[in-house]
């Protein structure tokens, strides 16, 4: 099925955001001083504006206009938005408060699980998968974060490494036509010599399509820890990683492009 979306992106960019994370350390201060976002206005329009392009990303994938593409573009819109409530309910059941910034990050979680599982799932499986996506993310996000003490200021494993293994997993539970999945589409089997005449549309089996959804995913995160720590050890001991204790007081705005933001 398709791992572009869940495993090739957003895996390998979470594993590769925890690995990078681990290897530079934390900033000055993280864990004693407050570290609010730089500004939630444009964290809300950012999420709007990635719900929007999502559209044309999953349902683009299929790569021509027919039923595949109409149910990845409604697999979309509710997946997300069942994401996005499911992160303020568990915010507000473990936290008696739920959040702006909780609602953009179960919303981008949405998006990362349904990914791979948009021209595949049925609208039901995309709804119970962004109910079941969000409140995970944010075992990951709070709890496990917490407890290893990795400063991922983005939360990229948490929600999309996180998001992205609990989608392309999913992907193959939600596929199967008896739970109003799409079945197994354009995945043919033939005879060893070849001959098209013997090819034929391969059946579902439940067992043997998750394994292979969990063997990608393995693959991924194995590929992406490795070949990410290769990288960040070489920038380290050579042209460095990480800014001065200096330069990250003053901010890197000023120290590194020489201008703000804001003046205000």
């Amino acid at each position: 099925l398709d791992f572009a979306g869940g495993t090739v992106v957003h895996i390998n960019a979470g594993i590769a955001a925890l690995v990078g994370a681990l290897i530079l350390g934390p900033r000055k201060g993280f864990g004693t001083e407050p570290m609010p976002p730089h500004s939630l206005t444009l964290t809300m329009t950012g999420a709007g504006l990635l719900w929007v392009g999502w559209f044309g990303f999953n349902a683009g994938s299929n790569l021509e206009a027919n039923g595949y593409a109409a149910l990845a573009m409604v697999n979309t819109l509710v997946a997300t938005a069942a994401a996005g409530f499911s992160w303020v309910v568990t915010e507000w059941v473990t936290r008696k408060r739920a959040s702006a910034l909780g609602l953009a990050s179960g919303l981008v979680a949405g998006l990362v699980a349904i990914t791979p599982a948009a021209g595949f799932a049925g609208p039901v499986g995309a709804v119970l998968l962004g109910l079941v996506v969000s409140p995970i993310c944010v075992i990951f996000c709070s709890k496990i974060k917490n407890a290893l003490k990795y400063d991922d200021s983005l939360d990229a494993f948490g929600i999309h490494a996180i998001g992205g293994i609990v989608g392309a997993i999913a992907t193959g539970l939600l596929v199967n036509p008896a739970w109003g999945g799409a079945g197994v589409v354009d995945y043919t089997t033939c005879a060893a010599d070849g001959d098209i005449s013997t090819c034929d549309t391969a059946a579902y089996v439940l067992s043997t399509q998750v394994m292979a959804q969990v063997k990608a995913v393995l693959v991924a995160i194995a590929w992406s820890s490795v070949a990410s720590a290769i990288v960040f050890f070489l920038i380290k001991y050579t042209v460095g990683l990480r800014s001065s204790v200096d330069n990250e007081e003053e901010g890197l705005d000023i120290s590194e492009f020489g201008e703000r933001a804001y003046h205000n």
